[in-house]
């Protein structure tokens, strides 16, 4: 036998038992009965109402209504997202991050005092995904369904299902690191929204907008080289099945915001050479 074979052989057994591994693994004793994470059931229907409200029942309520400016709610609510993010860098990096082996990390379901408060901290993050759909309900009741894309759904949507699951499942270990990073750009973006709902004032110095969505996509290529690090790593405990899941997620989304960039700022970049081309003519006119 060759040592091809051999190899391949390995591969497809480590990957079999992986799979095996992932199909027997049971619910987090400790996270079982925490609010809102008992089953897929209570998220499914938040979900479910979400996009009812956002794609069908808010438009056509606010068809023929004026748009709410809702100038202090967005303030506030903001500001509230900054601090929760900041809050869940600070606990993602204490519990995991600040001693955690970033080539892999397996997921521990210890009860000593460390591996509990990554637990809580995983969960926290999923109820933050829960509060930060109401970017969406927010732009319905502002008639901004320009700003509602697939890209925005998506991932509003496909973000809580993800975490829920980390929660029952795999609350700590390498796959934590979407967790960490995500609440760290979300400080920054929070940020920039907080200030832009302050109005014209604010917003003439907000000239860094295109960079928030660049801090996205380095985001999800550390999430990318982090997680497909772990298919390199023979002894690595964390689920390689899972690992491959998340990377796989980290490259979609590498993707959507990407072709967002280009698309959203070369139509920017046109509307700005239109509007110097127009400035021009009107000069020679004068002229």
């Amino acid at each position: 036998m060759s040592a091809t074979t051999v190899m391949s052989e390995n591969f497809t057994r480590t990957y079999l038992q992986e799979l095996a591994d992932l199909l027997t693994t049971e619910r987090d004793a400790r996270t079982k009965d925490w609010f809102l994470a008992e089953s897929l059931t209570p998220l499914f229907t938040i979900l479910g109402v979400y996009l009812f409200f956002c794609i069908y029942a808010g438009p056509r309520i606010m068809r023929n209504r004026k748009a709410f400016k809702l100038k202090n709610t967005l303030i506030v609510y903001n500001a509230l997202q900054v601090v929760f993010s900041a809050v869940l860098v600070y606990e993602f990096y204490v519990s995991g991050w600040g001693h955690y082996n970033y080539k892999c990390e397996a997921v521990s379901y210890g009860t000593d005092p460390k591996s509990m408060r990554m637990a809580r901290a995983v969960y926290l993050y999923y109820i933050a995904k829960l509060t930060e759909l109401l970017d969406t309900v927010f732009f319905v009741l502002r008639k901004k369904e320009r700003q509602i894309s697939f890209l925005h759904l998506y991932h509003h949507t496909s973000m809580p299902i993800g975490t829920l699951i980390g929660v029952q499942y795999f609350a700590g270990g390498q796959g934590t690191i979407v967790c960490l990073v995500n609440s760290f750009v979300h400080i920054i973006m929070y940020a920039y929204y907080m200030l832009a709902a302050m109005g014209p004032k604010i917003q003439k110095y907000l000239w860094w907008k295109r960079y928030i969505t660049i801090l996205q996509i380095v985001q999800f290529v550390i999430v990318f080289i982090l997680t497909i690090q772990i298919q390199f790593q023979p002894n690595c405990a964390y689920n390689k099945i899972i690992g491959i899941g998340l990377t796989l997620d980290a490259g979609l989304f590498i993707y959507l915001f990407s072709a967002f960039y280009v698309e959203n700022y070369k139509r920017e970049n046109r509307k700005n050479i239109a509007n110097n081309d127009a400035k021009q003519a009107a000069a020679l006119k004068q002229d």
